[in-house]
């Protein structure tokens, strides 16, 4: 009796597989391109207002945003290292002539161990969601991006969510692992479950929409740059520019939200640290605040930085991440596609 292996995928198609690793090496490549730019816009803060001991400030690897806390006593922190810079241009020398080129990815390592994954299973999801949907959606295909990128983020926001404030905790409070287990289940044993994923609301209230829109947008720049150039395939110059463009719209339209996250964020790492109880402020509140203090105004706080950060951060991601399935369905296409044949 003969046996056959599994069917290779369709010739152009790509394995899921295939694509996890073209979007781990997409998140790895955007986060040593992006990181540079966090690190002197942070030293550049912490030369202006120097962090004290419980201060968090939001660390950005272009891949996701994390807490950190000012540790007390560490004088050797990155953050702390000492230099006065007259501007972003003269940190980034400074920083390279002073401590080498390494310093400009300072405390990236610690970040990429969630960042890559949560990056692997949003894109992952969101092309199989994709191709599902778009089978089903029939002549609404074309919202089938705007519907994928928003569960996919949901997907990859709620199983991440834990493992930060797990990382946060562990930083803020300098916990051995059974410490740590310890206060994690005594957390669940006065809060329930739920509380593993405090903070989650500002998070899903800025990314869910800003993928829908990205997606959506993304999607259609591309196949409008492809007919405007009159190819099927689209090019690295294409998906750069589609990703670029994109992200830049969803970026602004959901600036509010990302001023409000970030606050919260803050709020809540600065009382892990303390190892205060109590929870922070609610989003709506947050906001209001924001409103009364700054008016309307602050809550598009930081529109040229976030612009600056997320538009080429989207398109490096992009357009590594289709180069890579590029090469792969290329790569299937010039596979032998015969069944292989085995011995009875």
């Amino acid at each position: 009796m003969n046996n056959e292996s599994p069917a290779p995928p369709a010739t152009g198609a790509i394995t899921p597989l295939q694509q996890m690793v073209a979007s781990c090496s997409g998140a790895i490549l955007t986060s040593l391109f992006v990181t540079p730019l966090d690190v002197v816009k942070i030293r550049l803060q912490a030369q202006k207002n120097p962090f004290p001991k419980g201060k968090c400030f939001v660390y950005c690897n272009g891949l996701m945003d994390h807490i950190c806390i000012c540790e007390n006593g560490n004088s050797k922190a990155w953050y702390k290292a000492p230099g006065h810079f007259s501007g972003t241009l003269d940190a980034f020398v400074n920083i390279v002539r002073r401590e080498g080129i390494r310093s400009l990815w300072s405390g990236l390592p610690p970040t990429l161990v969630m960042a890559v994954p949560a990056t692997v299973i949003y894109f992952t999801c969101y092309d199989q969601l994709c191709a599902a949907l778009r089978v089903r959606m029939g002549e609404y295909a074309q919202m089938a991006p705007l519907l994928a990128g928003a569960t996919a983020r949901v997907g990859s926001v709620t199983v991440i969510s834990p493992l930060e404030l797990i990382r946060t905790k562990l930083q803020s409070q300098k916990q051995s692992y059974r410490e740590l287990t310890q206060c994690i289940r005594s957390a669940v044993a006065k809060e329930g479950w739920l509380s593993l994923w405090r903070g989650l609301g500002p998070t899903l209230l800025r990314d869910v929409p800003f993928s829908a829109m990205y997606w959506y947008n993304y999607e259609m720049g591309k196949s409008w740059l492809c007919g405007l150039s009159n190819i099927t395939e689209p090019t690295l110059t294409i998906t750069f520019v589609s990703g670029a463009v994109s992200g830049s719209i969803a970026s602004i339209v959901t600036l509010p939200f990302d001023v409000v996250k970030t606050r919260k964020q803050v709020e809540l790492g600065e009382l892990q640290a303390k190892n205060l109880p109590g929870q922070a402020s609610s989003t709506f509140y947050v906001m209001c605040r924001i409103v009364a203090e700054n008016g309307f105004r602050g809550l598009f706080a930081g529109f040229l930085p976030r612009v600056i950060k997320v538009a080429p951060a989207c398109a490096i991601m992009i357009s590594s991440y289709e180069f890579g399935k590029a090469f792969f369905r290329k790569h299937n296409k010039e596979r032998p596609h015969g069944p292989l044949q085995t011995n009875p």
